[in-house]
């Protein structure tokens, strides 16, 4: 089956004989075999064998059990699930609160659009507030000079 991969670490999530948990459910997932195909991640999972079966998993969300402390390898990366919750500190290492909304601040593209999309799903899954950063016509600008996609944009952000 095709997964929708939502990890950085791809390799090492879906490893042979990795347990996956189906989210919201005790129903786990063993990956059998894996295969990169197009740019496409095909995963086979234990007991599942032919296409009725793999059809009963589209949409289902499936999760890597992985310890509390774990971080990513990179020091620049984390994981969504330590935004949950997470104390803010100052420069000067005093607590001034916790994290309660995630701004976006991705470009205007069809790219940044569909990162925008997964991360405010994720996040919003965790129960994060998740708001994007406002866009629509510049100022100063003359509107017989600005696009449409930008002035349809503008009108449906408006406030």
């Amino acid at each position: 089956m095709t997964v929708e991969v939502r990890t950085d670490e791809p390799d090492m999530r879906f490893a042979l004989g990795t347990v996956l948990f189906v989210n919201g459910s005790d129903r786990r997932l063993t990956v059998e075999r894996i295969h990169w195909h197009s740019g496409r991640l095909l995963v086979t999972f234990d007991g599942i064998a032919d296409r009725t079966a793999a059809e009963s998993l589209r949409g289902l969300v499936v999760e890597v059990e992985r310890a509390v402390d774990e971080t990513p390898e990179d020091p620049e990366e984390f994981y969504d699930s330590a935004l949950t919750g997470c104390m803010v500190e100052g420069l000067d290492g005093m607590v001034i609160g916790v994290v309660a909304e995630v701004i976006l601040a991705t470009n205007f593209t069809a790219e940044g659009e569909a990162t925008a999309h997964i991360i405010s799903e994720v996040l919003r899954a965790r129960g994060l507030q998740i708001t994007r950063l406002a866009r629509g016509v510049p100022v100063g600008s003359e509107l017989e000079y600005v696009d449409l996609g930008t002035i349809a944009h503008a009108l449906a952000d408006r406030r």
